[in-house]
């Protein structure tokens, strides 16, 4: 079963760039509150541990302004040893806009990679 996670908003002014459209940074927030909000479902957002973006990626395809309103899928796209693969999509009247994943690696008090916990694990599987 994916685990996947819906977040409903608009694309607000500080989302935008000088040109009227969002600014390409607004996607990677945008993943993350989708990301939190997946967690908090599942209940996983306290104490979640450190989770650094080991790499972020997107393709912009089509162009998104002020108040539109959109949805932000999340899904767990892979789960390694220590790191969580997150693929996004943004959508806009269900045209996909933004397609993206986040790499994200769990971490120790001293920054090394460390095995994701079993209730994570467990709880991201499905």
């Amino acid at each position: 079963m994916t685990v996947e996670h819906v977040e409903r908003t608009r694309v607000a002014w500080v989302d935008t760039d000088a040109g009227g459209r969002i600014h390409f940074t607004a996607a990677f927030r945008w993943a993350e509150i989708a990301e939190v909000g997946l967690r908090r479902k599942l209940g996983l957002v306290h104490g979640w541990g450190n989770y650094p973006r080991r790499r972020v990626e997107a393709e912009f395809l089509k162009v998104l302004v002020f108040e539109d309103e959109i949805e932000v899928r999340i899904r767990v796209e892979r789960l390694g040893e220590t790191s969580i693969t997150w693929a996004f999509e943004i959508t806009r009247d269900g045209d996909v806009c933004v397609r993206g994943t986040l790499v994200v690696v769990h971490v120790d008090d001293e920054g090394r990679p460390s095995p994701l916990s079993s209730n994570e694990r467990a709880a991201l599987s499905g």
